[in-house]
């Protein structure tokens, strides 16, 4: 068994599955997500990087196999991120060897390093709550509830808490403050996206970044993401995208059915709202259809 212990986590593998649990005051994100158990079969894999202070080590998933990853998109930094771990430079070599030991476990298992269909994690704990901003979003398997602080708009706040049931749910999305830029956690109705921006959805919370707090919002739209009936379709993203951005070349419709091509923006549009389409492949697939136009 490989194992390396940290004030950041601990770290273990059996051959068969790579056990993570949070140190004490480690980021929030990870510290509500609490311990995890990583079958071998999730890893794709695995990596020390050394720097000037120790380093940092790094398990690497196969996409889709992680309702945390999937709902954070790549988002998360690596304060938050449950799969990296700090090593300080006393410990570099037990990092090394314990990359040694999940490498061969993978070689002698032969697990592919190429996406999943499912989910191989069963993510966060039910029920989760987090957030913060203008207010808290919590879950229970069956109802997310959104309630409002004194910081929310009185659009929200009228009305009370929301609560809807998961059937109200079509998409969820989110995104962390960057800079000067909000975030949100965005819920987005079966009957179509709220054209509000998220500061008065009230199917959304309003993020800041005035602390490492609001992160654990992420937790909510992993729990509600892996429970959604299109939850399978999501984990094929990256094969829908590219699928999506090829359709929306200018060859896949004559230049002149101007129709066509706002159609399909429209579902441009609709697919980036839901999460399948990221910020980067929405603009290239927008920009190509604009041309045909």
């Amino acid at each position: 068994m490989a194992e390396i212990i940290q004030r950041d986590g601990t770290w273990t593998f059996d051959g068969d599955t790579v056990r993570i649990v949070p140190g004490g005051k480690a980021h929030p994100v990870r510290q509500e997500l609490g311990e995890i158990a990583v079958p071998l079969e999730a890893v794709a894999g695995v990596s020390f990087e050394p720097d000037r202070k120790g380093g940092r080590l790094r398990l690497r998933l196969r996409g889709g196999a992680c309702p945390v990853l999937r709902a954070a998109d790549g988002r998360l930094k690596d304060g938050a991120d449950p799969y990296v771990l700090t090593v300080e430079k006393d410990r570099t070599g037990v990092a090394e060897y314990f990359v040694d030991e999940v490498r061969n476990a993978l070689l002698i298992e032969q697990v592919p390093d190429t996406p999943v269909d499912r989910f191989l994690l069963p993510g966060p704990t039910l029920p989760v709550s987090g957030g913060g901003g203008d207010g808290t979003a919590s879950f229970d398997g069956e109802s997310v509830r959104l309630t409002w602080n004194w910081k929310a708009e009185e659009s929200k706040t009228a009305g009370g808490a929301s609560t809807f049931p998961l059937s109200r749910i079509a998409a969820v999305r989110w995104l962390p403050a960057i800079g000067l830029e909000n975030g949100f956690l965005r819920f987005e109705p079966v009957e179509g996206p709220v054209s509000a921006p998220p500061k008065y959805d009230p199917y959304a919370l309003d993020l800041w970044g005035m602390s490492k707090k609001e992160h654990t919002a992420v937790l909510v739209a992993a729990a509600v993401l892996m429970r959604l009936p299109g939850a399978r379709a999501a984990l094929d993203a990256p094969q829908a995208s590219s699928a999506l951005t090829k359709a929306a070349e200018p060859a896949a419709a004559p230049a002149g059915d101007h129709d066509a091509l706002l159609r399909r923006l429209r579902e441009l549009g609709e697919l980036h709202q839901a999460g399948v389409l990221t910020d980067e492949e929405f603009s290239t697939a927008k920009q190509a259809v604009l041309r045909s136009m």
